[in-house]
């Protein structure tokens, strides 16, 4: 039935045993259908390199399956695009992904409609955010704590980025100041702007998180392990809390492209944030981590603004910043 997407009858045979059995090996494959394990493997290879396997981010050298709201439907786009003399095809092909979609749904588990929806580790986040896309979005608004961005995660978001970009989706991101000195981050935020996202830094900000179309929230169950997994948060009342949050963090901080000026008392953003932080009594540990710097850097920016308000401690600092107007509220 998937054929005409290009999916052979022993990867048809092969993905279905996934989807009716997402853990089973080859071995039971074999079994199943009385074939060689070879015959297996090469229908799995086949299924990966039509990106309906992909590696796992939890067991790396396992595949997960990808669901067919995705896979499927991504294949059928690409052809869409490339054979228009085949619609009649194309349109045989929509049935047989609607059949497939129809099974798959009946066979998971299904998903909570409460305000709030746990999703364990990362392939599930992933899973989740895949999706989401995929039934197409309006906006998306992010804060990117933790400075430098893993290489990998932006490759890997590349993809679904371009995407929701090419369909029209409004992208807003917030990253830290500091990753205005990671080449590869650096990059990626151009990247994002040039393909018609906008792109934002801050010196902090509050939490990692995701906002999509100002009705869901995805938020890490734990900031500093987000490989734990995150909630969905649906509940108006808290997502309309945490857009009015992004948008006042977002109009305070400086667009890609654009130099940081110091401001009216010749302080920089991650100056006046470190300041701040120094007098709410926090550790250079933890000041280096909300700002997304190393805690030498941390440390000689804090040597250099106890210098400048001719403090000899940090707690002396601290009250002379307050007392110089540089602090409003501590």
């Amino acid at each position: 039935m998937l054929e005409a997407l290009g999916v052979s009858l022993d990867a048809e045979k092969v993905y279905r045993s996934m989807l009716e059995e997402p853990r089973v090996g080859v071995t039971d494959i074999a079994v199943r259908h009385e074939w060689p394990a070879v015959r297996v493997r090469d229908a799995l290879d086949e299924l990966a390199k039509l990106s309906l396997l992909r590696p796992s981010w939890e067991d790396p050298g396992a595949l997960r399956l990808v669901s067919p709201e995705v896979g499927l439907s991504s294949l059928l786009a690409q052809q869409e695009a490339d054979l228009l003399e085949r619609q009649r095809q194309i349109a045989h092909s929509r049935a047989a992904v609607a059949a497939v979609v129809a099974d798959y749904a009946d066979l998971r588990p299904s998903r909570q409609h409460a305000e709030i929806e746990q999703l364990v580790g990362v392939d599930a986040v992933r899973a989740w955010i895949e999706e989401a896309a995929h039934a197409g979005l309006g906006e998306v608004m992010s804060f990117a704590p933790g400075g430098a961005q893993p290489a990998e995660q932006m490759e890997a978001s590349k993809p679904l980025d371009q995407e929701a970009l090419e369909r029209g989706t409004a992208m807003r991101t917030i990253y830290l100041d500091s990753v205005r000195n990671d080449p590869a981050t650096n990059a990626y935020m151009h990247w994002l702007v040039e393909q018609g996202g906008e792109v934002r830094t801050a010196a902090t900000l509050p939490l990692r998180m995701t906002i999509f179309d100002r009705k869901m929230a995805l938020i890490p169950v734990n900031p500093e392990h987000s490989e734990i997994g995150a909630v969905v948060q649906r509940g108006p009342g808290m997502v309309a809390a945490l857009c009015a949050l992004f948008e006042q963090t977002w109009l305070s901080a400086n667009p890609v492209g654009t130099d940081r000026r110091p401001d009216d008392d010749g302080l920089n953003s991650q100056e006046r944030a470190i300041i701040t932080l120094l007098a709410q009594g926090h550790t250079d540990e933890v000041i280096a981590r909300k700002l997304g710097v190393s805690v030498r850097t941390s440390r000689r920016i804090t040597a250099e603004l106890t210098a400048r308000l001719g403090a000899r401690s940090r707690f002396q600092a601290g009250a002379r910043a307050v007392e110089r107007g540089w602090i409003k509220d501590v």
